[in-house]
């Protein structure tokens, strides 16, 4: 597949929350987005590890869940139509000659804007990768960390490991397309929503999916690509078994990878910015949400929303410098849709 290239206003790095209201604030002053993430759907953490999980400080709501949060971020923002380049991670930013930025993911993608807007929370996270000794040799050959299309496991052998939410839901996800799903996790208690649970025991009384508990797998093998993997049980036994995907699903880690090495000054593992506008020591790149780092920082998601609103107006600002901008409440404007 040829890597694509894309052009915009804004390139926001980390599509959670606080940078889906970048795609807001961004839109009521005519600036088009496009957002780079390492996961597989918008939303950050809370659409990936925590989508049940109630939050209580959302104004205006004195409770809502995680995932409906993004939903609803993800409607307001439609009608200034951002783009998305999911399941891929921003690998390397560089400015050009024409001021523009540049960045690049790890699997080529190309996308140039005016401005960058890191809202990449706590980093980029990657998966938590089990101690096979020979994992390596089989990711992107049949080991993935990420599920990105479910169909390209239509009628294959899967072995899911882990015993969390992404875990569990995956795995009632892919019954009804792989020929075989294998559940394998280390002990019989899961961390899992109790409904999804319950669920995957149902399907595995019916036999449509095989769970094995108190179990890890241990090694992999096949020629090229993967074609079976060992399980070694709690009791020391081993039992080898076919596969032409091994899906091991045990939370993400935050880092801040690449970003770390684009030359922006760093404070406790964040990056620093200047608090009136959230401009970092690079012109034209901002910083907002928990990888922003301040004086008196809170790191709140109704925090992240102000800091991501600051961050688009010091943008128009920096890009129209002879133009003067009155902001205007959009209980008079209203939105009007981007094209």
């Amino acid at each position: 597949m040829t890597p694509s290239s894309h052009s915009t206003d804004i390139i926001v790095i980390g599509a959670g929350p606080c940078g889906l209201f970048v795609a807001f604030e961004a839109g009521l002053l005519k600036m088009h987005c496009h957002f780079v993430d390492y996961l597989p759907i918008p939303g950050g953490q809370c659409a990936e590890i925590y989508p049940k999980k109630p939050i209580y400080d959302i104004p205006g709501y004195p409770s809502v869940l995680a995932g409906d949060l993004i939903s609803n971020l993800m409607k307001q923002i439609e009608p200034f139509h951002p783009q998305f380049t999911l399941g891929e991670r921003a690998e390397s930013l560089e400015k050009q000659e024409d001021g523009l930025f540049k960045l690049t993911t790890h699997r080529g993608t190309v996308i140039t804007g005016h401005t960058v807007m890191i809202a990449g929370g706590l980093g980029c996270f990657e998966p938590r990768k089990p101690t096979i000794e020979n994992l390596a040799q089989y990711e992107d050959r049949g080991v993935e960390y990420i599920i990105r299309d479910p169909e390209m496991y239509r009628g294959k052998t899967v072995v899911v490991g882990g015993g969390g939410d992404s875990a569990l839901d995956w795995t009632i996800v892919l019954a009804d397309i792989a020929a075989s799903v294998t559940l394998v996790h280390r002990s019989q208690s899961f961390r899992a929503a109790p409904d999804s649970v319950a669920k995957a025991q149902a399907l595995a009384d019916a036999g449509r999916i095989t769970m094995i508990t108190d179990a890890n797998v241990s090694g992999l093998s096949g020629d090229g690509a993967l074609k079976t993997v060992t399980l070694t049980m709690n009791d020391g036994s081993t039992d080898v078994r076919n596969a032409d995907h091994y899906i091991p699903l045990f939370g993400l880690s935050p880092k801040l990878g690449p970003i770390a090495q684009w030359g922006l000054a760093l404070d406790k593992n964040a990056i620093a910015v200047e608090n009136t506008t959230f401009q970092t020591n690079v012109e034209g790149i901002y910083a907002v949400g928990d990888i922003a780092e301040y004086p008196h920082k809170l790191k709140l998601i109704l925090c992240g929303f102000h800091e991501a609103a600051i961050a688009c107006h010091a943008t128009y600002q920096r890009r129209n410098p002879d133009k003067k901008h009155v902001l205007k409440y959009t209980t008079v404007t209203g939105i009007t849709e981007l094209t």
